[in-house]
């Protein structure tokens, strides 16, 4: 069957107050992959995280155009050699094109909560996401409190994007009131040394879950993940993980080894998103991902997000960078 492609840019405003790795965020840049097949088609986004991930926007747009050009020369996507947000964007079209991807999805997500009482978060919610590691451990450890306190059905993931020290992570353990221990699902990356966060999840029966690690860790050769020590929990994101196999194979591998694994956003736009939450429902089906970015953004991408208001940007009413 004929093939051909095209690869669109986008650039989406976010909401001011975005700042990664200190540096304030204006807008997300990436790449929509767009391929036909017959009369089949399908979209995959490219959009290496600033900060994050290895590539940068413009090597990624580079290798895309010559992997797309591959592919319409009849040669089949393979991940070695590709920078990680490629190799996921072009293997998630690659899947939804042949129909492997399920159109149903897990759009139930874990919201993230801002750090104050949040008035929207309702009195039955479940589980929710925190961010900690950006005030005093003792602060940080009252606002856990608090949410714990009011909603007493919740359930808390919490993130720490290795910003303490052993010393602060037990100044915040020891802050937890001891009967909220339990209802905390696990904590990401505590301690900016993985050993530390290790020492600090057999001390105070708190949950360990890799994700920085986990990420750095892929790239190397020989990877396993038992290596990375005993842990409760991994957060795959994709974007920084690789292609679709590759996620997939990390999930199989963390449920021998009896860890759970989540899948993650990296401020994709609302097409990323909604593949994400397909993704998840068909990996992970008893699974709640962490996919509640999209209100850091002003505009959607072509395919909305359920339920969001939100304008849609439309990739159609653009010229693409690159088509054959």
């Amino acid at each position: 069957m004929r093939r051909s492609a095209r690869l669109w840019c986008y650039q989406l405003p976010m909401d001011s107050g975005v700042v990664l790795r200190g540096r304030r965020m204006a807008e997300r840049r990436g790449y929509i992959a767009e391929l036909h097949e017959g009369k089949r088609s399908s979209l995959g986004e490219i959009a290496p995280l600033p900060g994050f991930s290895v590539e940068s926007h413009e090597q990624a747009g580079q290798q895309a155009e010559r992997a797309l050009a591959d592919w319409v020369r009849g040669q089949a996507f393979v991940e070695t050699g590709l920078y990680p947000s490629v190799a996921f964007g072009l293997s998630m079209a690659g899947t939804e094109l042949t129909g492997i991807l399920p159109a149903a999805g897990q759009f139930r997500t874990a919201p993230l909560l801002n750090g104050e009482t949040d008035i929207g978060l309702q009195p039955a919610q479940r589980l929710a996401k925190l961010k900690v590691g950006r005030a005093e451990p003792w602060q940080d450890a009252a606002q856990v409190n608090q949410y714990l306190g009011i909603y007493p059905n919740l359930m808390l993931r919490l993130d720490a994007n290795q910003a303490w020290s052993l010393v602060q992570a037990r100044a915040f353990c020891r802050a937890i009131t001891p009967s909220h221990i339990s209802r905390i699902t696990f904590i990401e990356e505590p301690c900016q040394r993985p050993a530390d966060s290790l020492s600090f999840a057999d001390e105070s029966g708190m949950a360990l879950a890799w994700d920085e690690t986990l990420q750095q860790a892929v790239r190397q050769p020989g990877f396993r993940l038992e290596s990375l020590g005993r842990a409760a929990a991994i957060v795959i994101k994709p974007t920084l993980i690789g292609s679709v196999q590759r996620c997939a194979n990390l999930i199989r591998h963390a449920q021998i080894l009896g860890m759970q694994a989540v899948i993650s956003s990296s401020l994709e736009s609302s097409l990323g998103l909604t593949q994400l939450a397909r993704l998840s429902g068909w990996l992970l089906p008893d699974s709640v991902p962490g996919l509640d970015t999209l209100n850091l953004f002003q505009s959607q991408l072509e395919v909305p997000w359920p339920g969001s208001t939100l304008p849609i940007q439309l990739l159609h009413a653009q010229t693409p960078v690159w088509q054959s």
